[in-house]
């Protein structure tokens, strides 16, 4: 008797611990990930799931017992009653006690996820339609990061690549072994910094300001993307962190300062530069096509009774310093952003400069980057 027990016992366990081996490389399950919380996220996620495989077993055995052993057909005839105070203490006190098992591990892991306490380094990221702003706090660092996938593999032109809306022009970049703390926020809608890698997933509304952390012990690039419905382009919103070695993090950190120097200098020197109206065009386009092209469209012709169109616009064709200010200011209750702080003056000159001619605009004006600084004086 007790050798068929053990038997029995072993063609239950061999198949739980050969699925838990291979549970993490499954293509539907949830990923460790490379950090500590992730792994506590996982053997939780893994733990609710055995709860709960084993309650699906214990239930539907009872069922399918009950309907085979006392069914019609063998003379079993249902009982009468109804009302049993043992069964409604039973069926009330067994979940209550399986639902306590459940959340002393959730517990700890949740207030694990949100202790952003002693953080070693703190970063703002912040969403809009459609790109992140990182802002490494007291360290005068800070950039978008826009999704660099090629529109010709967007559009069906070419083959896609591995990381197809998955890869970005300037991604995130944090240190090993030190705790970062992030900050999230909206300039706009709501949007969701989620990468799988680290068990985050923190929405940032606008408005407001929700905080995470990690501590990756690996080097590496982490891939993600925002987890919030956002607007049409919400699938062309990627998330990439690069994980650096503390040495390299601190090599860059001080690279990216000298850089934000000179782009300052660089600047600076192009309000004094007068470029012809071919040179500013040839600047303008991809500008256009990177950052203005979602919304008003490649064409210039936007989406009707959603994003104006800029072909044939009163703002293009109209006043200059008018197409300056909303541009540099946007346009409270709309989806126009402020690009005042997305773009140098030259740039703001050249995009400006491509929307008045292109299309059959054809207004023959040239912005300078003077005039875009004079403007926001």
């Amino acid at each position: 008797m007790k050798q068929k027990l053990v038997e029995k016992l072993l063609l239950i366990l061999v198949p739980l611990v050969a699925f838990e081996s291979s549970a993490e490389e499954m293509r539907f399950n949830m990923t460790r990930g490379v950090t500590d919380i992730s792994g506590q996220v996982y053997d939780l996620h893994m733990t609710i799931l055995y709860i709960c495989i084993a309650i699906a077993i214990v239930v539907f055995g009872l069922m399918i017992f009950a309907m085979i052993k006392f069914r019609k057909s063998k003379g079993a005839v249902a009982s009468t009653f109804h009302e049993s105070t043992k069964v409604e203490i039973a069926w009330t006190i067994i979940p209550f006690i399986i639902l306590i098992l459940m959340a002393i591990p959730a517990t700890k892991t949740l207030i694990a996820m949100e202790d952003s306490s002693s953080a070693d380094l703190t970063i703002k990221v912040t969403g809009s339609q459609w790109k992140w702003h990182y802002s490494y706090f007291d360290q005068g660092v800070e950039f978008y990061s826009f999704l660099a996938t090629p529109t010709k593999q967007i559009e069906g032109g070419e083959i896609k690549g591995e990381n197809y809306l998955l890869e970005v022009d300037k991604p995130l970049v944090i240190p090993t072994n030190r705790k970062v703390r992030f900050l999230m926020t909206s300039d706009d809608v709501i949007h969701s910094w989620w990468v799988p890698a680290f068990a985050i997933k923190k929405d940032a509304n606008p408005g407001f300001i929700n905080e995470a952390w990690t501590r990756v012990d690996k080097p590496g690039v982490y891939r993600g993307q925002c987890a919030e419905l956002c607007g049409k382009d919400h699938g062309f919103m990627p998330i990439v962190v690069k994980v650096l070695e503390e040495g390299e993090f601190d090599t860059w950190l001080e690279d990216q300062k000298v850089i934000a120097k000179a782009e300052a200098k660089k600047a600076q020197a192009a309000l004094a530069v007068t470029l012809t109206l071919d040179q500013l065009m040839s600047k303008g386009k991809p500008l256009y096509e990177a950052r203005c092209g979602a919304c008003h469209q490649v064409n210039g012709e936007g989406i009707p009774n959603v994003f104006p169109a800029i072909k044939d616009s009163p703002i293009a064709k109209g006043s200059i310093s008018e197409h300056i200010e909303i541009v540099l200011n946007g346009k409270s209750g709309t989806a126009m952003q402020a690009f005042a702080n997305q773009l140098t003056a030259e740039e703001l000159a050249a995009v400006i400069t491509y929307e008045r001619n292109a299309w059959g605009n054809s207004t023959g004006d040239a912005v300078q980057a003077s005039d875009i600084y004079s403007h926001g004086e």
